[in-house]
């Protein structure tokens, strides 16, 4: 299914907004400012607390909130190239909320609220297709666990987030937020520049208010690169806090996904309702009994108050990112924090393990997961062919290196693999357990991001995210929060600990959120201004 159809629904539907509505204030009039979409307040700076307030008092509805999001994709994703598919029932699940809120039996927080997925994640109802022609004619026999879950929770799905292309698992020198399906996305501050990927839609849409939340997905750093370079926020939970079933993977060692928000309050109800036990994860089974399953009650506005907080500057992301983590640092002190710099151990084998690791992960476990669909490719192998037969798929990038390198990679029962992998795991968690107890830290800070590089299909990505890698390969949490801006691009700042402690690395980021409110809705810019 091509883009193209995907987004004149978006159009039809609004339509049919209208309709449902009964009211043209229902939806938004073709003069309203951007910013409110038409609901009359700035939908960049409201926060699922704030919706649900409107709602429960009767000047809101779901199905209002649902049509302006639905205007904005109309509005500007054109230009974004972010939404890949609206979802046909989108104004129905709205409806259906605002029917439970009269009758007084909302289901929670996040009833009535618009989500987008990122397509990687599995839906009957919409295409899932990891950005590629190969799977437009495969389809999912079920919903994704996760995506049963924010439907129990009264979610409006809204719809399907681009992505680079099979979670930038294919070519070495790969493009982010471009796929075959949808088109490259752009960043929202700067449009000729990247948005960082694999979770590139979902950020920018996110940063483009064109959702309330977006779901993404983390191998190491999908999920918080394309937060902190779209000046939104992202966490990517503990591996196992949330079900991987019915998500195209990359490796079930590392893979995880996570909400994107544009506050971190709305990334903690938004973990809240993803966050269950899943008896088709394995992963899940490990999650303590005490885990807290209400994370915005465990936001605490003084979380910086006597914390001790390691910094990790990472001085090759430049000297523009060097001074955002100095005022960075100069607001956790104003706040009542003590820094103390780090520098993480190990981190040099990681990076000669990481890789040759994911090659067998990846062949066995999207294998495993193309025998789940209905048609379309089986294998691997089969993947590689197609890519070869459609020049769609090489309009941007030709090269599927990492299919092939993975297609000839040793198998899961190698022994050397093995014992990397279990390298991997143990330095990964040193690196982390062993600086907090050093320092007697409660998290690690580092940036996230340098500032976006220009897209270019010729040249690829200049990614450089080495903040990212402890945290992922390690399984443990990561949070990314708007940290400052380097001119008009963003920088997040990251802030991860030990396993299991998502409460405390999104308590200290909406701490520091609210310390330092830096984030800015995105002006749209074509390019850099010069000078």
């Amino acid at each position: 299914m091509s883009r193209v159809p995907q987004l004149r629904l978006a159009a039809s539907v609004l339509a049919v907004a209208a309709l449902i509505a009964g009211s043209p204030a229902s939806v938004a009039s073709a003069d309203a400012p951007p910013e409110h979409g038409g609901v009359g307040f700035d939908l960049d700076a409201a926060t699922i607390p704030d919706l649900r307030e409107r709602m429960d008092r009767g000047s809101l509805t779901s199905l209002r909130l649902t049509a302006a999001y639905l205007r904005r994709i109309d509005a500007l994703d054109g230009t974004l190239r972010s939404v890949v598919a609206v979802n046909r029932r989108t104004l129905a699940e709205a409806a259906a909320s605002d029917a439970r809120r009269r009758a007084g039996r909302a289901l929670g927080p996040l009833d009535g609220i618009p989500v987008l997925l990122k397509d990687n994640i599995d839906t009957v109802a919409m295409p899932t297709t990891a950005g590629s022609r190969a799977l437009e004619d495969s389809r999912p026999r079920r919903d994704a666990f996760q995506v049963t879950r924010l439907r129990s929770a009264g979610a409006v799905v809204l719809g399907k987030a681009n992505l680079s292309e099979w979670a930038n698992f294919r070519s070495t020198k790969p493009t982010s937020g471009w796929s075959a399906v949808g088109g490259q996305t752009s960043n929202p501050h700067v449009l000729d520049r990247n948005p960082c990927g694999s979770s590139s839609g979902s950020a920018a849409a996110v940063a483009a208010s064109l959702a309330q939340v977006a779901i993404g997905s983390e191998t190491d750093g999908s999920i918080v690169c394309p937060a902190g370079m779209n000046g939104v926020a992202g966490h990517k939970p503990t591996l196992g806090l949330v079900s991987r079933t019915g998500v195209v993977p990359i490796s079930s060692e590392q893979d995880t996904t996570g909400p994107i928000a544009r506050h971190v309050v709305d990334l903690a109800i938004t973990l809240s309702a993803l966050q269950a036990r899943d008896p088709d994860d394995a992963a899940t089974k490990e999650v303590p009994r005490g885990q807290p399953t209400d994370y915005a009650r465990h936001l605490d506005p003084n979380a910086l108050r006597g914390a001790r907080i390691g910094m990790w500057r990472l001085p090759g992301l430049g000297p523009e990112v060097d001074r955002v983590m100095a005022s960075t640092v100069d607001a956790l002190r104003a706040n009542g924090a003590t820094v103390v710099d780090v520098t993480l151990p190990y981190q040099d084998q990681l990076v000669a393990d990481e890789f040759p690791a994911l090659l067998t992960e990846f062949r066995r476990d999207i294998n495993a997961y193309l025998a789940t669909r209905q048609g379309g490719p089986r294998t691997l192998a089969d993947l590689i062919a197609h890519n070869r037969a459609d020049p769609a798929e090489r309009t941007c990038f030709a090269g599927q290196e990492l299919f092939e390198m993975a297609e000839a990679a040793p198998r899961p029962d190698d022994p050397e693999y093995r014992a990397r992998r279990a390298r991997l795991t143990d330095l990964s968690r040193r690196s982390i357990d062993e600086t907090l107890a050093e320092h007697r830290l409660d998290a690690i800070m580092a940036p996230t991001n340098p500032p976006a590089w220009r897209t270019d299909c010729a040249s690829g990505d200049n990614d450089i995210v080495p903040s990212s890698t402890p945290a992922a390969v390690a399984g443990y949490p990561h949070t990314a929060v708007p940290a400052g801006f380097v001119g008009p691009l963003p920088v997040g700042l990251s802030i991860f600990a030990g396993r299991w402690a998502d409460a405390k690395v999104l308590s200290l980021a909406a701490a520091f959120e609210r310390a330092a409110p830096v984030r800015r809705a995105p002006r749209y810019l074509p390019t850099l201004p010069t000078g």
